[in-house]
């Protein structure tokens, strides 16, 4: 894509003079959009809202006609400037393109088929307008009008049909962005608005776009990257109240993520919208624990200590803390250990050390074909965090000598060679640990307490 036309933008389009004239002459307009249209182009903004309000779908008639029948680029994106123009100015005026006068108006095709074709600017421009009149639909008996017109011959686009497509589009430029700074922050943007919906919802999760966000949530300095990270909040944050979708943020890095930027963020808005998501995640699954594991109750009192403008949000920290002790009481010792394990997150919680813990919970270890146990090997392979190899090792040992066979167990999974390999490691707290788990291994647990005695 050229630059120029990468980086075009409203003002520069609207500065073009199009030839409206020419279009009614080859029969591409009819007498009556000149007519509005030489009323309506170059005016004040004044001059435009008083149009606009007294014969609002006439103007959106003439518009969506235009895109339907003149290919020519410029134009397109004109007439796109132009609806994108009055929009932002008031974005009520989307319920201007579901006046009954237009009830046989395909009002969704154009922008629907514009999206996948044209420069960039035509693309964005879609979508935002697309995202603004989709929402905008009026609810018949408390659900939102489909779109299709009782009396029309014509074949209307459904408004699921607007909403899927979209998602589509929006999830194709998260994976591959056409534009190489907008795309982003454009979709993020339409998706803030678009995941109120049911049907969104349900696309976006199907079309595997839970993991195209949760990248773009990371500590922001700058202002544009602070927008878009209340954004990518805000879609977390309605998705947090769709089952399928927190499944899918069970299995991402979402929720370390979350904690990161709600340590760091001096932002209200962002910190409120984390909280609540928090608070709509923590009796799922297995995000209370781990929420727990990862310092989420110490996090929650630095953010009480802090000076918010909202009651609503320390409303919000109180009912988290109070739900955070209600887990913390609930979780079994292993469950707690099981958390940490799986998470990669080990250090010296009393529990490792605590004969009692080991005693009565070495069965549990068998767990899933010992699911916890090859965990504990996977991070001595794979962790960078001298901790977390130490205290792995000193588990391990400890399984050695707790489990009647943990000797063979251990043996058989292959876990000599990985401690082996730890003796020579920089860290003096590693070698230490990797020394005991290897003496236990060979020694038996009886003569390596002895030596270490």
């Amino acid at each position: 894509m050229p630059t120029d036309q990468a980086e075009l933008n409203s003002e520069q389009v609207l500065r073009r003079d199009i030839p409206w004239e020419t279009y009614m002459t080859t029969k591409l307009i009819t007498g009556t959009s000149l007519q509005l249209l030489r009323r309506y182009d170059k005016k004040t903004e004044n001059d435009r809202a008083q149009l606009l309000d007294n014969d609002g779908p006439s103007y959106i008639h003439v518009f969506i006609s235009i895109l339907r029948d003149i290919q020519k680029e410029d134009t397109v994106e004109y007439v796109l400037a132009l609806i994108d123009e009055m929009l932002t100015a008031s974005p009520k005026r989307a319920k201007l393109f579901h006046d009954k006068t237009l009830a046989d108006e395909d009002i969704y095709e154009p922008f629907l088929r514009l999206l996948w074709k044209g420069s960039w600017f035509i693309q964005e421009k879609s979508s935002k307008i697309l995202t603004f009149v989709v929402s905008a639909r009026p609810k018949q008996n408390g659900r939102t009008a489909n779109g299709q017109s009782a009396d029309s011959k014509k074949k209307i686009t459904a408004s699921d049909d607007v909403l899927k497509g979209l998602v589509e589009w929006l999830c194709i430029q998260l994976k591959k962005p056409s534009h190489p700074t907008r795309s982003i922050p454009a979709s993020v943007n339409c998706l803030a608005t678009l995941l109120k919906e049911p049907i969104v919802r349900s696309s976006f999760v199907q079309a595997d776009g839970v993991k195209l966000l949760v990248p773009l949530i990371s500590p922001a300095s700058t202002q544009q990257s602070i927008q878009l990270l209340y954004e990518t909040c805000l879609c977390v944050w309605l998705l947090s109240y769709y089952e399928p979708a927190i499944e899918y943020l069970a299995t991402s890095r979402a929720l370390p993520r979350l904690l990161e930027v709600v340590k760091g963020s001096t932002k209200e808005k962002v910190v409120r919208l984390i909280v609540l998501t928090f608070k709509n995640l923590l009796s799922k699954g297995t995000f209370g624990a781990q929420m727990v594991d990862l310092g989420l109750p110490q996090i929650v009192q630095s953010l009480k200590a802090q000076a918010w403008s909202d009651e609503d949000l320390l409303d919000t920290l109180n009912h988290l803390e109070e739900g955070l002790k209600d887990n913390i009481k609930k979780l079994s010792s292993f469950d707690k250990y099981k958390q940490e394990v799986l998470l990669g997150h080990l250090d010296w919680s009393p529990m490792h050390k605590d004969p009692i813990f080991w005693r009565d919970n070495i069965t549990n270890f068998e767990e899933n074909d010992f699911q916890t146990l090859r965990v504990l090997l996977t991070i001595l392979e794979t962790s960078g965090d001298p901790r977390a190899l130490a205290v792995a090792c000193y588990d391990l040992s400890q399984f050695i000598q707790y489990h009647p066979a943990g000797r063979v167990i251990v043996t058989d999974l292959k876990a000599k060679e990985r401690v082996m390999k730890l003796m020579n490691h920089e860290n003096a707290e590693v070698t230490k640990n990797a020394l005991l788990c290897i003496q236990r291994l060979f020694l038996g647990a009886k003569y390596a307490s002895f030596l270490q005695a």
